[in-house]
């Protein structure tokens, strides 16, 4: 009975680890659903208009130049605008991928996503894993910083 006692107060009555309860609590189906190429396409769309609101908040007053966000065919596209040229960065939702375009259509890569084996949704780029933030910036920095 002391044993018993013991063990219940130790999260291993009924001869259960404290960890495994928790392990049979985890719904991985709900976490995975989370993981799904349209759900990431939304959130990098709204990290990319918040770097262009900031990249907008840098730019020199009287600037001749702007960033902007519209909807194109497939997805979204990020505008650079200046008297002198019109340059984007093309975002498309695939169906299996997220694909990355320059100005004249040509593919920068694709994402791809992994659900690995601690739960965890990884944005995938040439078999390397990204975060939101390093995806943006591959695709944005030479739109943002070396066209003009």
């Amino acid at each position: 009975m002391a044993e018993e006692t013991s063990k219940a107060k130790n999260g291993q009555a009924g001869g259960h680890e404290k960890g495994e309860d928790n392990a049979a609590a985890f719904h991985w189906v709900t976490a995975r659903s989370a993981c799904t190429l349209p759900k990431i396409f939304k959130d990098l769309r709204l990290g990319v208009e918040r770097d262009i609101e900031t990249r907008n908040a840098l730019r020199p007053q009287n600037s001749p130049y702007e960033f902007s966000v519209t909807e194109s065919t497939d997805g979204f596209e990020v505008i650079l605008r200046s008297d002198a040229l019109k340059m984007a960065v093309i975002f498309a939702l695939l169906e299996h991928a997220i694909q990355v375009r320059d100005n004249a259509g040509n593919a920068m890569f694709d994402v791809t996503l992994k659900f690995d084996e601690r739960a965890v949704c990884k944005l995938m780029v040439n078999g390397e894993e990204c975060e939101p933030w390093q995806v943006q910036r591959m695709a944005l920095e030479d739109l943002m910083f070396r066209s003009l």
